[in-house]
């Protein structure tokens, strides 16, 4: 065990020049109406307290051993719907947090703020059959996690192709529906292997 407190994987997240405090502000040019950046408080370099992808990336990575405290905190917030955890599967950024589905600008959407992407989910749910199937203090937590995510995300990718006729690049955290890019059989073809539970 590395002795890190409790709270290092969910807080915080990524460290590099950052600031909360920006905005979009209407500009006008005629009858064209665009926003711009603006930014009321300069970044500085700090470690943001964003719970998201990037928390998971000891656990999906397999890198915590099975008997880790910090594996133990990771899987106890994993199921946490107010962050991570949808019924469609895990969202992007923590739904309690002050990213989730902000866009980056006027015309760049949250891509990786909010909606599901199943190459994330797939290392996941991997990563949960791993550990489900070590012996250790966490193994019954990742056992059933997995069999809850896996099923989560299996029906949903199944629902919206029965429902649109594609697989989509990225599903909606609060809907579950398909959005941006479809067809979309690059990463979202994942779904395959975690329907074949081949990881």
């Amino acid at each position: 065990s590395s002795g890190i407190n409790a709270e290092w994987p969910l807080r915080p997240g990524d460290y590099g020049l950052h600031s909360e405090n920006v905005g979009l502000r209407e500009i006008r040019f005629g009858d064209h109406v665009d926003k711009e950046r603006v930014v009321r408080k300069l970044p500085k370099r700090q470690f943001v307290p964003v719970q998201g992808y990037i928390n998971l990336f000891p656990f999906i990575l397999n890198i915590l051993e099975p008997d880790a405290p910090e594996l133990g905190v990771i899987l106890s917030s994993l199921r946490n719907t107010t962050n991570l955890w949808s019924k469609f599967g895990l969202c992007s950024v923590g739904k309690n947090d002050n990213y989730y589905l902000k866009y980056n600008t006027a015309h760049d959407a949250p891509y990786w703020r909010g909606p599901i992407w199943i190459n994330i989910n797939f290392l996941a749910i991997r990563a949960l059959h791993h550990y489900r199937r070590m012996p250790g203090p966490h193994q019954e937590l990742a056992g059933s996690l997995y069999t809850e995510l896996r099923g989560a995300v299996i029906q949903n990718v199944y629902r919206e192709y029965t429902r649109t006729g594609y697989i989509w690049e990225q599903y909606n955290c609060e809907t579950g529906r398909g959005q941006s890019v479809h067809p979309f059989t690059g990463w979202s073809s994942l779904v395959t292997l975690i329907m074949g539970e081949l990881y």
